[in-house]
């Protein structure tokens, strides 16, 4: 069973999320927050697997809350639930360590497979979203890139792969962009999948995201 947190000020959208994750066998809501200091009070009262939080909260905002809350309960997954499609707010959810953002635009199947998905220790990102990942102007002001020891492993051409999934392309994009075949391509991404020990794309712009390896425009 999943236990989850909704975070969110309106009580018409917790209602309605509430009665369409609790239609699921293997989900339970065993929590609610209105703010960002009772969610944080919160999470030791319930400790939800899950917790879906809005960013736009009173007190501490939804991504002010992630940060507490996951340095505190490491363990607790935090999936971003909000209407904002501004690229600082993504990028400072992913960096205080949201294991995903999804947009309140998004079907609710969507929803609950993301649940799920980031139960079981994936990341999931709305599709909206890698495409405005592009946009590195919240990078401007932050320190320079660090190599990870992860990242080091990675071949040249591996890098340039990597830098192509993180902005949102396809494997036929990929191997236009860098004159290679498909094939070549699903080889470079298995290898890179392997190397950063992640199990999907979306993964791999979180890891980007949080181990700067993002260039500086």
């Amino acid at each position: 069973m999943i236990k989850l947190m909704l975070v969110d000020d309106h009580a018409v959208l917790r209602d309605g999320l509430k009665n369409i994750l609790e239609m699921e066998t293997d989900m339970e809501v065993v929590g609610e927050a209105i703010n960002g200091n009772e969610a944080i009070s919160k999470v030791a009262e319930f400790s939800p697997d899950v917790i879906l939080m809005d960013i736009n909260i009173p007190e501490k905002n939804g991504i002010e809350a992630t940060s507490v809350i996951k340095k505190s309960f490491p363990s607790v997954k935090v999936l971003i639930l909000t209407m904002y499609t501004h690229d600082e707010y993504f990028m400072s959810a992913i960096r205080e360590g949201a294991d995903g953002y999804l947009l309140k635009d998004a079907p609710s199947q969507h929803v609950i497979d993301a649940i799920r998905s980031v139960a079981n220790g994936q990341s999931v990102i709305h599709p909206a979203m890698t495409k405005k990942f592009l946009n590195f102007n919240a990078f401007k002001e932050e320190e320079p890139i660090k190599a990870s020891s992860k990242d080091s492993l990675l071949t040249e051409r591996e890098k340039d792969v990597l830098m192509c999934l993180v902005e949102g392309m396809n494997n036929k994009e990929i191997a236009q962009k860098l004159f290679i075949s498909d094939k070549t391509v699903k080889i470079h991404v298995s290898n890179i999948f392997k190397k950063l020990n992640v199990k999907s794309r979306s993964q791999v712009v979180i890891y980007a995201v949080q181990n700067h390896l993002v260039p500086l425009p």
